[in-house]
């Protein structure tokens, strides 16, 4: 799944060594999607790996890639958002556009001649 927004909060690391002794570390974002009419807060982390790729800036528009996983622990059920990706918006940095188009009674410019002179052409 994937989420678009700014992030509004970016937690200190954590870290620590598993039960079967393996080292472990976690980063947590919160990121708000101003997308809809009603705004949506969402935390996410970027766990192992990920939390050295991933480093977000809060105030930074990104779009997040997430793998939710749920586990249950005495009974109740837990979900995370395990981000795998995150794609920042360059600031200033304009989407590209189309062409645009003619104004009305304008006359649209000849199609360019093909290189190589007369040989080309069938007559």
């Amino acid at each position: 799944m994937e989420i678009k927004g700014t992030i509004i909060a970016a937690l200190p690391e954590t870290s620590g060594v598993s039960k079967a002794g393996n080292q472990w570390k976690k980063k947590e974002y919160v990121l708000e999607n101003t997308d809809s009419q009603y705004p949506r807060k969402v935390a996410f982390t970027c766990f192992g790996d990920n939390a050295d790729k991933i480093n977000l800036q809060v105030g930074q528009v990104a779009t997040v890639y997430f793998d939710i996983e749920s586990r249950e622990y005495n009974g109740r059920w837990y979900t995370d958002l395990r981000a795998w990706r995150a794609d920042v918006e360059v600031p200033g940095a304009a989407a590209p556009s189309a062409p645009a188009a003619p104004a009305a009674g304008a006359v649209p410019p000849p199609p360019a001649m093909p290189a190589g002179g007369d040989e080309e052409f069938p007559f």
